[in-house]
């Protein structure tokens, strides 16, 4: 029989002040209208649910760029990266994942590397479903060099709904693959902008899982690839 906290998955820190929150709300509608306070407990039962934090199985080899983030894959095309990145303004085949709010909203690290830059620009809030959120949103830019040199660029763009961006890197930093950095809250987007050396290994449409699923791979083999409702 399993035990109980092999089945509960556990919540990121950065939860708990919300779930408290929530649970002393719907303690208080109890006391205002029983039905009211029902409500409070379903929505403390999806804070605790959207700030968790499963373990994921990392797959390890040379020249592979994970999944920074769980959510849709809505973008496989060329892009200028962030100019703040100083990458240059030639498009690099970008990645992007539109986490909704029933995804699982921590990040990790898509490759193994040293991290260059990490900044923080301001911006607005626009849908992060849609492509102008790329440019016109509140973003955290973080440019990294993997094993072999190469730039590999993320970044974790603010939804809507979102209001704060969590990432804990900073310049000089050692980091692996899977390994987690931060979060978005409340709805969002990540983009990932990758060297000419890899090839991408998904399609608009398919779903992404943080730390498990390889976005690309770095390698002669290029080509394109479309997607089918299967």
């Amino acid at each position: 029989m399993k035990s109980l906290s092999s089945v509960l998955v556990p919540i990121h820190a950065e939860g708990y002040r919300f779930v408290a929150i929530f649970a002393v709300a719907s303690l208080i509608l109890f006391w205002i209208w029983g039905p009211f306070g029902w409500l409070g407990l379903v929505a403390t039962a999806w804070c605790a649910y959207f700030f968790r934090d499963p373990p994921r199985v990392t797959p390890v080899a040379p020249g592979l760029v994970v999944a920074p983030a769980d959510g849709l894959i809505v973008e496989v095309v060329p892009a200028p990266p962030p100019p703040e990145l100083e990458m240059g303004a030639e498009p690099r085949l970008r990645i992007a994942i539109f986490l909704s709010v029933f995804d699982c909203h921590i990040n990790r690290v898509p490759a193994d590397g040293e991290i260059v830059r990490a900044i923080y620009r301001p911006g607005g809030f626009l849908d992060a479903s849609y492509a102008e959120a790329s440019e016109r949103n509140e973003r955290q830019s973080v440019l990294l060099h993997d094993i072999e040199g190469r730039p590999l660029a993320f970044v974790q763009i603010a939804g809507w709904i979102a209001r704060r961006i969590v990432c804990k890197l900073h310049e000089g930093q050692r980091v692996r693959a899977g390994e987690r950095f931060g979060m978005i809250r409340f709805g969002s987007r990540m983009e990932v902008y990758l060297d000419p050396a890899y090839a991408p290994l998904v399609c608009v449409g398919q779903r992404a899982i943080a730390g498990e699923t390889v976005l690309a791979e770095a390698g002669d083999a290029r080509r394109s690839r479309g997607g089918e409702i299967r």
